[in-house]
């Protein structure tokens, strides 16, 4: 489980191919201090650290992981959004985020505004998810408050303090982000089908 507040960013050193999967190896400030096993949350995605060199640390995403997520647009130098799996006596700042993305967005208006900047996301209605307004929201792994909720979009107001410690700055229109949505409301959703 995590929190949606961003440890801190990762750097794609390399990627390999294997079979149907990606093995992806990040360095980052939290790579030496990782273990095999240890899950971590790679834009809002849970995968597990299967190996540590140095300052690099290798995941692997699977087929479906990479069908459901952006992580099959990465590419060498691409920024991530790193966030080890929540302990047990900490504070949760954020809300509860699983680490399973629901499906991906796209970014439609990128809005500067008095002090932050409104991001504008469009999604597809048809997988039943759904945002409210002032709910959260998890964006590559970042715990977010919706401030404007549409049926197949929604904005977030984003902090100079966020914009500048997560890859929401490298967000621009036409980018694809992962979206996890409030574990309470995808059981309102899943409650709403079934009586229908």
């Amino acid at each position: 489980m995590f929190t949606g507040i961003i440890e801190t960013l990762g750097t794609v050193k390399k990627i390999e191919l294997e079979q149907s999967n990606i093995h992806y190896f990040i360095e980052s400030p939290i790579s030496p201090d990782l273990k095999i096993d240890q899950s971590v949350s790679h834009n809002g995605v849970c995968l597990t650290v299967v190996g540590i060199e140095e300052n690099t640390h290798q995941v692997t995403a699977i087929h479906e992981t990479l069908e459901k997520s952006n992580l099959g647009k990465l590419k060498v130098g691409d920024i991530v959004n790193l966030e080890r799996c929540v302990k047990v006596d900490g504070r949760l700042d954020g809300h509860i985020v699983q680490g399973h993305v629901d499906q991906t967005a796209i970014c439609s208006a990128v809005e500067p505004q008095e002090g932050s900047v409104v991001y504008t996301f469009e999604y597809d209605a048809a997988l039943n998810n759904l945002t409210v307004e002032k709910g959260s929201i998890t964006v590559n792994g970042i715990s977010l408050t919706v401030v404007n909720s549409g049926k197949n979009s929604f904005s977030v107001a984003i902090i100079p303090y966020t914009l500048d410690n997560t890859n929401l700055k490298t967000i621009e229109l036409g980018s694809t982000v992962n979206l996890e949505f409030d574990i309470i409301g995808k059981y309102v959703s899943k409650l709403l089908a079934m009586r229908q």
